[in-house]
């Protein structure tokens, strides 16, 4: 039977969409499309409907309590005025990041939505209209933000019993992945129907790759994005994420992007490479006119050392982040020295030409909100050049110990900010209470579980 051609009201505002969805599209009717929006933990809620009650002038809305959930689903009593109101929020789609859908049934698009209350301000605790304030803080000043995250996950055996351990999924061969196979060709072959199905997806999307490796871990994978907007590269990560684990259970298999999956495998990371570049004149800010680096870069590193330190609930947001930052780990610096070319320091420079002079923030966990941890790392940073924050001298060796180590646990680490003023400030304060009002609840509802190795180890020997 021949495919429906979509209607004429439908072709009227399809002709406006981004080329790789109407490629998708090909003429065919739209079925359906959906409204979303990151929530605080960066997971796509809201609202399918028929193509037919879409219009790109349509609004939409939700329940401003969806902020109000820890990761569980919990819902947080907090300093709120009228909080179980639950007023509606106001959804417009933002038709720039309009993709495909491709592992649906039938043709159907994702919009990603912006959030204001219903007169017309924009909703100050939604994730992406945080990045927002920061990148506006920039574009004052006359910069312009670069960034490219890198996508580190693990492929797993499907995990259905969550007091079973998590183990490396069959591969081609048959056999379960091992580790320490970094950079190997074979590694990323024994998963290949994942990655071509990933590849798939993404061109449905429109969404661009640079390169795909084998990380250290057993049955993990990284894969980077190309350089470019902040928000623009937070949208891709978004839609990563969602393609990504979709990509794996159409093969069987599962996708995680907690930060600790597997005891003694190495955790995963979202590495942030970060410059700045001259509004105006497009050269990177990181670089003096002779090539050398200058002041800004030295003062975007001293933020980053002074301001991330009261930041880390945004790049390591879980009870399991802090699982992955240990002093002995290279892929997980504990620290936030810095140094050319070292890979046990939080804060890396890589080699590259003056044009592309960048900071590497390591610390980041997979498991964050991409809006979230992007707009900390730039707001550290801003803070530091507006400051002319000194960075603490780079660092020569190796670095497993330093003065000022990470906090190692969620509670640590929102004690420090809770008393970061200016950060705060630099966020939103409304924003930053909320995040920290959800993550202390999320820390006590886990600290009333009790573990397998508590059982194992304490139930008959204390």
């Amino acid at each position: 039977m021949p495919t429906p051609r979509m209607e004429k009201s439908q072709a009227d505002w399809i002709g406006q969409l981004p080329p790789p969805f109407r490629e998708y599209l090909d003429g065919r009717r739209l079925e359906e499309v959906e409204c979303i929006i990151p929530d605080l933990a960066g997971i796509s809620r809201g609202k399918a409907m028929p193509s037919y009650k879409f219009t790109p002038e349509s609004q939409f809305f939700l329940p401003v309590s969806i902020f109000y959930q820890t990761i569980s689903g919990e819902y947080v009593d907090m300093d709120i005025h009228n909080q179980w109101l639950e007023q509606d929020v106001v959804l417009v789609p933002d038709l720039s990041t309009s993709c495909a859908v491709p592992w649906a049934e039938d043709a159907t698009l994702q919009i990603i939505c912006d959030l204001f209350h219903r007169d017309g301000t924009p909703l100050a605790i939604a994730p992406r209209n945080v990045l927002r304030k920061v990148l506006a803080l920039y574009a004052d000043k006359g910069w312009t933000p670069v960034v490219a995250p890198e996508l580190e996950f693990y492929l797993t055996k499907p995990n259905t019993d969550p007091n079973e351990e998590i183990e490396p999924p069959i591969g081609r061969t048959g056999r379960r992945g091992a580790s320490r196979q970094v950079y190997s060709m074979a590694a990323v072959d024994e998963y290949g129907p994942v990655i071509d199905t990933i590849y798939d997806f993404a061109e449905d999307q429109g969404l661009k790759i640079d390169t795909v490796i084998q990380e250290g871990g057993a049955g993990q994978i990284e894969i980077n994005l190309l350089h470019g907007d902040p928000l623009l590269l937070a949208d891709q990560v978004f839609f990563f994420k969602r393609t990504i684990r979709e990509a794996a259970l159409l093969n069987g298999v599962f996708a995680t992007f907690m930060a600790k999956p597997i005891r003694d495998e190495p955790g995963s990371a979202m590495h942030l490479h970060q410059s700045v570049v001259d509004t105006k004149t497009g050269l990177n800010i990181f670089s003096a006119a002779d090539g050398t680096p200058s002041q800004a870069f030295y003062n975007f590193i001293g933020g980053s050392q002074k301001y991330l330190m009261q930041l880390v609930p945004l790049l390591a947001p879980y009870v399991n982040s802090y699982r992955r930052i240990t002093i002995d780990g290279q892929s997980a610096p504990s620290n936030l020295e810095w140094a050319a070319d070292n890979r046990t320091t939080g804060l890396r420079i890589p080699p590259s030409t003056p044009a592309t002079r960048r900071v590497e923030n390591r610390v980041t966990g997979m498991d964050c909100n991409p809006y979230l941890a992007i707009a900390a790392s730039l707001a550290a940073g801003y803070l530091g050049m507006v400051n002319a924050t000194e960075p603490r001298p780079e660092a020569k060796n190796e670095v497993w110990e330093t003065e000022f180590p990470l906090p190692v646990s969620l509670g640590a680490a929102l004690h420090r900010f809770d008393e970061a003023k200016d950060i705060r400030a630099v966020l939103g304060d409304e924003f930053c209470r909320l995040f920290c009002d959800i993550k202390r609840a999320e820390n006590e509802e886990y600290q009333r579980e009790i573990s397998p190795w508590e059982r194992q180890h304490l139930l008959l020997n204390v």
